[in-house]
């Protein structure tokens, strides 16, 4: 049976409620589980209602092989990005609430105008003549579930696609379009020590092919992706391990760096 918005609106609410206390919750009581995508989606909107301010824009959780395996689903997820969770480059962010204790190197996209919901899927083309810029990004996802990795597809989407915190480093300057992003290399550090290399071929075999997905997910879902919302692509490399007190930095070469640092526990 369907859920109701009643019990949308209180699985909604459970999930925020943790988020906001930095508790986590073995599961959704049964009655208020979703049992489709479509209801993990309109459970998220709720979390978005509960923003004070304009929506960010949007992630994509589990565009590489590894992630989807890690959270244990078998294909890409989208999230909101939530205001009172964006931060600018070189922000203190606040420890309390990170459990996955981890960061990601990402593509991030910004929109020039309106992609709304339409029966034929858009082209890759067609998404790209409707951003506006490119930025490095750094995200901290989170989940409000004990075991993320056992609730399933559908009730990680009402949990927001692991969204938690997001840092949107300046639009690059360079010539994104005229570079090949499958090849393009990102190098992650932290405290000045941890040193991993990702790729763009690792966020669904391109950045730009994950952001086509963004759209088509959202369109079959009836959403309109905004002009000025921004979509974060999914991590091109390894998530980089975080503690209190951690610099973390991620270097995209001519495209631009972003960092931030996080505070004591």
């Amino acid at each position: 049976m369907a859920l109701t918005t009643d019990q949308i609106r209180a699985a909604a609410d459970m999930i925020f409620a943790h988020w906001q206390a930095g508790t986590r919750m073995p599961a959704l009581p049964a009655e208020l589980s979703p049992a489709t995508r479509a209801e993990g989606y309109a459970i998220q909107a709720h979390l978005e209602g509960r923003s004070k301010q304009p929506l960010v824009g949007w992630k994509i959780a589990a565009t590489s092989q590894a992630g989807q395996t890690h959270i244990g689903v078998d294909g890409p997820l989208a999230g909101r990005l939530l205001a009172e969770h964006v931060y600018a480059p070189g922000a203190e962010l606040p420890w309390a609430n990170n459990f996955m204790n981890v960061a990601e190197a990402e593509f991030a996209f910004c929109m020039a105008r309106d992609l709304a919901p339409r029966a034929a899927p858009y082209s890759v083309a067609e998404v790209l003549d409707a951003v506006t810029s490119l930025h490095p990004a750094i995200e901290i996802p989170d989940s409000r579930f004990t075991d993320f990795a056992k609730v399933g597809g559908a009730a990680l989407i009402a949990d927001n696609a692991c969204a938690h915190d997001f840092v949107l480093g300046p639009a690059t300057t360079a010539d994104w379009r005229a570079m090949d992003l499958v090849e393009h290399r990102a190098i992650g550090t932290v405290a000045g020590k941890l040193e991993r290399e990702g790729i763009g071929r690792n966020v669904l075999g391109d950045p730009r092919f994950a952001l086509a997905w963004l759209v088509n997910e959202l369109s079959a879902h009836a959403i309109t992706l905004r002009a000025g919302q921004v979509v974060t692509t999914g991590t091109c490399l390894i998530p980089l391990p975080i503690q209190p007190g951690d610099e973390v930095a991620v270097d995209f070469g001519v495209l631009g760096r972003v960092s931030a640092r996080f505070g004591a526990a």
